[in-house]
């Protein structure tokens, strides 16, 4: 197995609260996370029908079989287990009793949050981050990683991508979105999912997004939202808060992994990858979601960002915590220009909370600092990146 960065937070939190539980999206590792990290643990997967049937038909019973706690996979199969797991650490006041995982279920946050409020500590895993996956690949290429996508089952068993996404699409779609909201024509959620891909790093219109499947704005609303939950996309928010310009102020859209973006536009090489008009915004997607990887694994809630005003000025990522703004340009030319540092030039200019250094990660080979501002590969130079916030 490759050691998961999140462990050591899973240990950590596990010594402080009675419940841990782990989001994330489907073969993301986190069965493999728990067994691996808790394996004297009693472990039950409420995928199973059986179980999940003697659980829903004596909930008492069933977690009487586990008195010092358990591992209980997929917890969004019966959430109404999370009262009777109140009942117990309420009375048992034990750190580290269970162990949860949940994904796919819109509601299920919200669940935990409320049921187990002040008793669980709440940790998301996404797929492979860099550091992870260079503990075995030590010399890939950006656009072969992109195209491949990080889910841990593609590396460790060297799955061929496309029947792995193929199947990972069908099984989402027929088994998930159906069960979440009232899909009744697959063919056009299929268009849906293809036109979002074709839109990443694009400011979310939902209007357009409507027009072009012939649906309404509040399904196309209702289908991302069940996407969100689902860890399959996310919306980067824009900054505007005290900025006294026109900005823009809807989201960006983006995959939770790159892999099944390439499938889903039909690019099936690294070759087609780098030729292809979505070039830069696939390798956006890749940089912003191993910076969101990377805060995740710690523990901590990210707070990124980007910026764009009505002139077009723009920043491709703001990392905030506190009260500074770290500013990050993405671009992926393997050729370095100093035209690279004129958005965040312009943001310290306009913002007084911008962090005085910042960062600009591309796809060449030269690393150096010029004007407080890290110049780096990230996917070479992974080990080098060090910004103060993240």
């Amino acid at each position: 197995m490759i050691p998961r960065t999140i462990a050591n937070e899973l240990k950590s939190c596990s010594t402080e609260y009675p419940v841990v539980t782990i989001f994330g999206p489907r073969q993301a590792g986190k069965t493999v996370l728990v067994q691996d990290t808790f394996p004297d643990k009693p472990y039950y997967s409420l995928e199973y029908p059986d179980i999940r049937m003697a659980a829903e038909l004596d909930p008492r019973g069933f977690l009487a079989q586990a008195k010092e706690g358990a591992v209980l996979d997929e917890i969004q199969r019966l959430p109404i287990l999370l009262s009777y797991i109140q009942g117990i650490v309420d009375q048992a006041q034990s750190p580290g009793m269970f162990i949860l995982t949940g994904s796919h279920q819109p509601d299920l946050h919200q669940a935990v949050s409320q049921s187990l409020a002040g008793r669980t500590a709440l940790l998301t895993l996404l797929p492979f981050s860099l550091l992870e996956l260079q503990s075995f690949h030590r010399q890939t290429e950006a656009f072969d990683l992109i195209v491949k996508g990080f889910f841990p089952r593609l590396h460790k068993d060297r799955l061929n991508p496309e029947r792995f996404f193929n199947s990972y699409l069908q099984t989402y779609i027929e088994r998930d979105v159906r069960a979440l909201i009232n899909l009744h024509d697959l063919s056009r959620f299929q268009q849906f999912l293809t036109l979002l891909a074709g839109r990443i790093g694009q400011l979310m219109n939902y209007t357009s997004l409507a027009n072009d499947i012939g649906v309404s704005s509040t399904t196309i609303k209702n289908w991302i939202s069940v996407l969100k939950a689902s860890y399959v996309v996310f919306e980067l928010p824009p900054f505007f808060e005290n900025i006294r310009k026109r900005v823009v102020k809807s989201p960006k859209l983006y995959f939770t992994d790159t892999g099944l973006a390439a499938f889903l536009l039909n690019i099936r090489t690294a070759e087609q990858a780098a030729r292809d008009p979505l070039r830069g915004s696939l390798y956006e997607n890749f940089i912003i979601l191993e910076i969101m990887k990377s805060i995740l694994n710690q523990g901590r809630r990210p707070e990124l960002y980007f910026f764009r005003d009505s002139h077009g000025n723009e920043i491709d990522l703001l990392v905030r915590q506190g009260g500074s703004l770290f500013p990050i340009e993405i671009k992926s030319a393997a050729t370095f220009s100093k035209n690279f540092f004129k958005g965040i030039d312009y943001f310290r200019q306009l913002s007084p909370h911008c962090h005085p250094s910042g960062a600009i990660l591309y796809n060449g080979e030269q690393d150096f600092i010029l004007h407080d501002i890290q110049v780096l590969n990230l996917l070479k130079h992974r080990d080098k990146f060090h910004p103060p916030l993240i």
